[in-house]
């Protein structure tokens, strides 16, 4: 499927950042906080833009750069320029869209394109490269939300999800594949039901495994910070879609070429441990079985069985 065409995927997903905007946009449309809060705060954060850029890149170097070696990455695969530019020239267009549209409605139709071309880009040789994006785009939106109030990050707060959302998880690659089913095929009906409860799946998955290790501290900071469990829910979110990709491919490659090891270079590095991961993926299936009929489930269950047995602890373990 063209990026350019429109998909029933797409727009399902758009679909769950505007179900969940009453509270901004009320803020917004209240005497206090008129629609030009929005486009006063991206105007300030694009002023930031250019020098927030390049700090991010000095922390993702920071972070990996002693990866490229020890992984074997092939070092002129990583330019730094390059995948600084891409992460301005996207954070520039949505703040710029802030500047002037109040709405969040249309923003993931704006984007996802682009990052869907920069994905591919860069998966293209070495899916693992897809990290070094992955968190400068992480630090940029960190530090640029960094610059904003409480009430701000409220009504932009949305913008940076979208951005997230469509560059760690392969996206246009599950709304390519779907559109070689039929529209009322078993497998994008499990497909449509996973991306109507994914949210939710994660939120009752991240919350479980807080329970069970209250307090567990991530490179970032305790599982239960708010930056922390957010970026949890949506790495449980991102698992989903995965198996969604398999489901629609009906193959584990991309777990296999892409996910895999992209889990094992940055996983130790931002100290998430195995068994974390291990428990994440028991949940999702525990989860999965309970919204899913049989039939369906047996359509996920190959993939589920592979991400489990590669996660293992014959495999991994943790000191």
């Amino acid at each position: 499927m063209p990026l350019s065409e429109p998909s029933p995927l797409a727009q399902q997903w758009a679909r769950k950042y505007v179900d969940n905007l009453s509270t901004a946009e009320n803020l917004a449309d209240s005497p206090v906080n008129k629609k030009g809060l929005k486009a006063g705060a991206a105007n300030r954060l694009l002023d930031l833009l250019r020098q927030v850029s390049l700090k991010a890149w000095s922390q993702t170097e920071a972070l990996l750069g002693d990866e490229i070696q020890r992984h074997g990455i092939d070092r002129h695969l990583i330019n730094p320029w390059e995948i600084s530019q891409d992460a301005y020239n996207i954070y520039e267009k949505a703040l710029e869209f802030y500047t002037q549209n109040t709405s969040y409605s249309r923003l993931p139709v704006i984007i996802g394109p682009d990052i869907a071309k920069i994905r591919k880009k860069y998966t293209a040789k070495d899916p693992r490269v897809i990290g070094f994006v992955s968190m400068q785009f992480h630090y940029t939106g960190l530090m640029l939300q960094g610059h904003l109030s409480t009430l701000e990050k409220r009504l932009l707060g949305n913008c940076f999800s979208i951005i997230d959302d469509h560059l760690y998880m392969p996206l246009h690659r599950a709304y390519s594949a779907a559109g070689k089913h039929e529209i009322n095929s078993p497998k994008l009906i499990l497909t449509r039901n996973l991306l109507d409860y994914s949210a939710d799946i994660s939120q009752v998955i991240v919350e479980r495994v807080a329970q069970i290790y209250p307090g567990y501290k991530t490179y970032t900071g305790n599982l239960n910070d708010p930056i922390v469990f957010n970026s949890s829910r949506r790495d449980v979110v991102m698992f989903q879609i995965y198996l969604i990709v398999c489901v629609l491919e009906e193959s584990p490659a991309i777990l296999q070429d892409e996910l895999f090891p992209l889990c094992v270079m940055l996983y130790p590095k931002l100290k998430v441990h195995w068994e974390l991961v291990r428990l994440m993926v028991q949940f999702i299936g525990q989860e999965v079985s309970a919204l899913l009929g049989r039939e369906k489930l047996a359509l996920l269950n190959p993939y589920l069985f592979t991400l489990r047995d590669m996660f293992s602890p014959e495999i991994f373990y943790d000191d």
